[in-house]
């Protein structure tokens, strides 16, 4: 059983103090770094890019899990390879050759990451569910932070699970957006493995606590 892994989003985190975030992040029970890269196109705003990505790796001690929210991603593959990052996961909308994609991910010593936004049915993976590493299920609609959790997420959830199992693949289920200590439990009970969690941690008054009380819950 693989213990649920918790990644802070650092999309939430106080940019004018970020080193100080990520250090937060470094001394917590947290397992990963989630970061949003976002180009103003696949989705309606901007977050950050390759310097920021090139300053938090050198103070982040924990691996970096990159959800890329932007059009054309098989160009920057290699540029977030060199950077450091762990785990790249790139959009199912936004990808015209997902296998090709994956195998290019993987080729550059990467995990390879699928997105879905909430509209986008898990069927879509059955041919290339053996080649993901994880899936990232959007639990609101990417873009922005502080969004409500979309319910129909726990089906789906187990929809994917289910796939995962009949087709023997080990990828890992994230789940990206409005995940708090309300839908934890139930989200790892539908079979999830990773949570992404941004407002709810580093909007709290004591965002190493919530990161403790969150793992907890889900041990």
């Amino acid at each position: 059983m693989t213990k649920t892994k918790i990644a802070p989003s650092m999309l939430a985190s106080d940019f004018a103090n970020l080193q100080h975030e990520i250090e937060m992040v470094n001394q917590s029970e947290a397992d990963w770094f989630h970061l949003d890269v976002m180009d103003g196109v696949f989705v309606p705003n901007i977050s950050f890019g390759m310097p920021v990505i090139a300053a938090m790796a050198q103070h982040a001690k924990k691996p970096l899990d990159t959800h890329l929210m932007i059009v054309d991603p098989d160009r920057y593959i290699k540029t977030f390879a060199d950077l450091g990052v762990y785990s790249l996961s790139v959009h199912y909308e936004a990808c015209t050759h997902l296998h090709r994609t994956l195998q290019a991910i993987r080729a550059e010593g990467m995990k390879a990451g699928v997105a879905l936004n909430p509209h986008t049915s898990i069927k879509l993976l059955e041919d290339t569910i053996q080649d993901i590493d994880i899936v990232v299920v959007m639990s609101v609609n990417p873009g922005f932070g502080g969004q409500a959790f979309i319910e129909n997420t726990y089906r789906k959830v187990e929809d994917l699970k289910n796939l995962i199992i009949q087709k023997k693949s080990d990828a890992l289920i994230e789940i990206d957006g409005g995940v708090n200590a309300a839908n934890a439990k139930r989200l790892v009970g539908a079979g999830a493995d990773i949570l992404v969690a941004g407002s709810f941690v580093f909007k709290s008054e004591n965002p190493k606590g919530t990161i403790k009380n969150l793992k907890e819950q889900v041990a």
